[in-house]
């Protein structure tokens, strides 16, 4: 009760002996229908106000607001007053209004004026002081607005009182950019505090996991297998989207956003947005939740068997463009792949987009479909005829035919005759005099050659080609053009222990054994002809399937000899042969020959 209170209380007891409310509509301490003198209520009311004194935080009612400050009712023997400045806003207007109750510090019973000297700014102060030990006593938050970003972190205000809050406390996750939080109010737990020294440390990541924390509880108490939730997108990754549940994220896979194909999850949900998903998987113990949103809607898939079968030839558009070949969607997110070996008749497809485009009608043939494993397989290059199938009916063994080296291997050379058919020239079939050890030797890629067919084999798809028959081969020239008896002339190359190896031609050698080089009787070759040499030879047998040809120096020594040379005699004699193996070098020779030329 204010002194104006007690004074219109006075009079109206002095009037009617009663006391009665006060005008300010402040009830007085006492019953007002009993009657009681004013000494015993002036007795009260003294009572009352010798309890307040300095220091002291109390609570008053706003009754006035002058130029002096603002004017509040303590319950004492007179008014207490507080500046304006402390009930300022930051544009000067009041916070406060008459009638509205607030707590004040008195700092002083009685100025000069005659009123209390009150603080309200004093009094939020120790109050937050309290507030801020409770807080840390008890891990619960406190509430503070961001002033300004300084070294480390953000500089908070509670009340009036600084904070510091660490950047490292200010998210479960690293904030790049810290001055996004100036001017926004924040709850935080106080993880340490010193009051004398006035330093306060906050953590909002603390306070954010304490929170986190609960919501994950009862989320997941309510969760279940099968259940359809609401959540938000909380991020989006190449292979999916995770979904905050309440306090837990659930992971929908981009496999289980559509039942088509989703190149991009960030192209069917964005960050932030809003939706309904069904649980696939909850694993309690280690708190993982998948997530599916197609399965909202009806499986295209169920209806496949119906739709498409093997073998059907169906129309659609291309999707997407792949390594491995090309999807091709030929209904409402029901999708086919077109592999790259099914593409062309030809094996050179650098990449299957030199064949396709993304949103290209195509005409495909059904392969396989396969419901268990939701595939369908499709083939391009079955809209054209095989052309290994008609190829009998275009070529021939024989037959002379052009083509592009295309590849080169250790074995051979693979030459295009047309589109999608390509033949092996073996590296043996490259040349007939040649020893060639590797295809690159004699041919290269790209380069245009001719060729003969030797073989065709359409089933297994293998066309055999041969070089060196576009021409007769120096064996087949030397078997025409002699016959045994004829006189030739050779050059010794080689020499074995049974006899020398004789160059007749390019590319063809005879066997003169050693029986044959003289008429005296020779222990050694080297002691009858020298390497290099080149003498007559008569030929003794000629074996054109073998390719061996045996030859004498003795049988054309002397005019009577070489008239009188039976060749009938030596066509028995194998030693005195020349085997194709042994004059070309192909296949090894015997030991004894080996250790001769190496003598």
């Amino acid at each position: 009760m204010s002194i104006k209170d007690l004074n219109q209380t006075a009079a109206r007891v002095a009037e009617n002996g009663t006391i009665v409310a006060s005008e300010s509509g402040q009830g007085s301490d006492v019953n007002p229908t009993l009657p009681e003198d004013f000494g015993s209520l002036l007795n009260v009311f003294e009572e009352k106000s010798s309890s307040i004194t300095e220091g002291e935080v109390v609570q008053g009612t706003v009754v006035s607001v002058t130029d002096q400050g603002v004017i509040i009712d303590i319950g004492y023997k007179c008014e207490g007053i507080v500046p304006r400045e402390e009930f300022a806003n930051p544009d000067g207007s009041l916070k406060v209004n008459v009638g509205d109750r607030v707590d004040v510090l008195i700092k002083s019973l009685e100025n000069s004026e005659g009123y209390v000297v009150l603080s309200r700014s004093d009094a939020v102060r120790i109050q937050t002081w309290a507030n801020i030990e409770r807080a840390h006593a008890e891990n619960k938050t406190i509430k503070g607005r961001v002033i300004e970003r300084i070294k480390g972190g953000l500089r908070v205000d509670i009340n009036g009182i600084q904070a510091f809050l660490p950047g490292s406390q200010v998210d479960v996750r690293p904030v790049r950019n810290l001055d996004s939080f100036k001017g926004k109010e924040i709850e935080a737990h106080v993880v340490k505090f010193n009051k004398k020294r006035s330093n306060i440390v906050l953590s909002r990541k603390s306070a954010i996991e304490q929170e986190t924390t609960a919501r994950k509880t009862e989320t997941l108490a309510k969760l279940d297998e099968g259940y359809i939730v609401e959540g938000q997108i909380k991020n989006i990754t190449e292979y999916g989207a995770f979904v905050d549940l309440g306090g837990i994220d659930g992971l929908l896979h981009v496999t289980d956003m559509s039942w088509g194909r989703v190149q991009n999850p960030a192209e069917v949900f964005k960050v932030g947005e809003t939706v309904q998903v069904k649980v696939l998987k909850l694993d309690r113990n280690k708190e993982r939740i998948s997530l599916g949103y197609k399965q909202l809607t009806p499986d295209p898939w169920s209806v496949v068997p119906e739709l498409f079968s093997k073998g059907q030839r169906v129309r659609g558009r291309v999707s997407n463009v792949t390594d491995y070949g090309a999807f091709v969607e030929l209904g409402d997110n029901i999708e086919g792949l077109i592999h790259v070996t099914e593409m062309t008749w030809s094996k050179r497809i650098k990449h299957p987009s030199k064949i396709v485009s993304a949103g290209q009608e195509v005409e495909v043939v059904i392969l396989d479909v396969d419901i268990a494993n939701r595939r369908i397989s499709l083939g391009l290059k079955q809209i054209e005829p095989n052309p290994w199938d008609t190829l009998t009916e275009r070529y021939a063994v024989g037959q002379r035919v052009r083509g592009k080296v295309r590849n080169l291997t250790d074995f051979g050379a693979f030459v295009e005759i047309e589109d999608g058919i390509d033949g092996l020239v073996h590296v043996s079939d490259i040349s007939h005099t040649k020893r060639i050890k590797h295809p690159s030797e004699a041919l290269k890629k790209g380069q245009e050659i001719e060729a003969v067919i030797t073989n065709i084999d359409s089933e297994n798809r293998r066309l055999s080609l041969s070089i060196k028959d576009l021409e007769p081969s120096a064996w087949d020239k030397f078997f025409q053009d002699h016959k045994p008896g004829d006189v030739v002339r050779g050059r010794v190359v080689r020499f074995a222990n049974f006899g020398v190896f004789v160059e007749l031609a390019e590319g063809v050698e005879g066997l003169c054994h050693i029986s044959e080089l003289s008429k005296e009787r020779v222990g050694k070759p080297e002691s009858a002809v020298q390497l290099g040499q080149e003498l007559n030879f008569k030929i003794l047998k000629m074996d054109a399937a073998q390719k061996k040809i045996a030859l004498s120096v003795r049988a054309v020594s002397s005019r009577e000899d070489r008239d009188s040379v039976d060749v009938r005699s030596y066509t028995n004699n194998e030693e005195a042969m020349a085997r194709l193996g042994e004059i070309a070098g192909f296949t090894g020779l015997s030991a004894s020959s080996k250790e001769s030329e190496n003598k």
